[in-house]
């Protein structure tokens, strides 16, 4: 835990924090994570960095809004914290998906998420794509163990390809167990959240909720699930076409993957890429496509991943320039680049 304290140099405090502290009570109930004090023209804020950074970011704004208008409302404050989705509305419950340990509300926060929620409760099987951090699999995940506390299935599946093991876990030390958790922890991480930990242990115990990688999935028939492929990206088209076919009666499949993201061999075409390709237009399949605009990890993150974009878009414009050179050498026509 750290402390960060922050003026609001010559405002009236009364100006900026309302009367009877009004619009910083408010302001509290946007950050219930964090420990938010004011005395006099400074307000201390004590908690995780990351939370901090943001709540940083819209004292900054609520600070400018100020000094251009001088004033401040309460229906300023709302619109400036709520803006860009990073925040979730207390008062808005429809965004709400479960609640978590501790009473946390586990939310879709932004409208690709609240679209992968709505189309959930229409179709049974969902592919989620987008960069990491979008929150696709924590979403996916929060639906399914919402299903399972509302007794609408009887287990959730939690699946991935292990190809950084290259799916040949044998090589590595330990039992079964321990070969495959390090591949499957972000899932352990998203359900930890959801679910005390005493109960999460009794599920695994007694298979009510199943971890594995995409290999032990094969001449299985799933039944009463709620069952996720997570990083399909990562599968061959013989695993997706394998994993789909497992599905059963009262059974919904959500498949998360980032196109940009894909480590297998350049030869192997991405299973995922095919099965988007081919079951588009299927009737009871969807597709949500998230963006960088969904991002609610760090602020970092989605210029990360605008610098990788612009990369990948040069790295790709210098292939087609030296491929074109090339074929004007062999006495041949260059391609024509089309711009995306």
């Amino acid at each position: 835990m750290i402390e960060k304290r922050i003026s609001i140099g010559n405002i009236d405090p009364i100006d900026f924090y309302g009367v009877n502290n009004s619009k910083f009570n408010l302001l509290k109930e946007y950050f219930p994570k964090l420990k938010i004090t004011a005395r006099g023209d400074e307000i201390i804020i004590q908690g995780e960095i990351n939370d901090i950074e943001i709540l940083n970011t819209k004292i900054i704004a609520l600070l400018e809004h100020y000094h251009r208008y001088n004033m401040l409302t309460v229906a300023n404050l709302k619109r400036i914290i709520l803006e860009d989705h990073v925040v979730a509305d207390p008062e808005d419950t429809e965004s709400v998906i479960l609640y978590g340990n501790a009473g946390k509300a586990i939310r879709a926060r932004t409208s690709n998420q609240r679209k992968l929620v709505e189309l959930a409760k229409t179709n049974d099987l969902l592919f989620a794509t987008g960069p990491a951090g979008s929150g696709k699999t924590y979403t996916a995940i929060a639906l399914a163990v919402r299903a399972l506390r509302n007794r609408e299935v009887k287990r959730i599946v939690l699946s991935r390809p292990a190809v950084e093991a290259g799916e040949n876990l044998g090589f590595l030390p330990g039992d079964m167990k321990d070969k495959i958790d390090p591949y499957l922890q972000p899932l352990y991480d998203a359900l930890q959240d959801m679910i005390p930990a005493a109960k999460l242990k009794e599920y695994m115990e007694l298979n009510i909720i199943q971890i594995a990688p995409l290999a032990f999935m094969r001449g299985r028939t799933l039944n009463d699930a709620v069952v996720i492929l997570d990083e399909a990206q990562n599968t061959t088209t013989q695993q997706i076409k394998m994993f789909l076919t497992r599905m059963g009666m009262n059974t919904k499949m959500i498949v998360t993957g980032d196109m940009t993201q894909i480590d297998l061999p350049a030869s192997q075409t991405s299973g995922l890429v095919q099965a988007l390709r081919i079951l588009k237009g299927v009737k009871g399949i969807s597709f949500v496509e998230l963006n960088k605009k969904d991002i609610v990890r760090h602020k970092l993150v989605e210029r990360i991943v605008d610098a990788y974009e612009k990369f990948d878009k040069e790295a790709k414009a210098e292939r087609e320039k030296r491929k074109n050179e090339q074929l004007i050498i062999n006495g041949e026509r260059p391609v024509k680049q089309v711009n995306n």
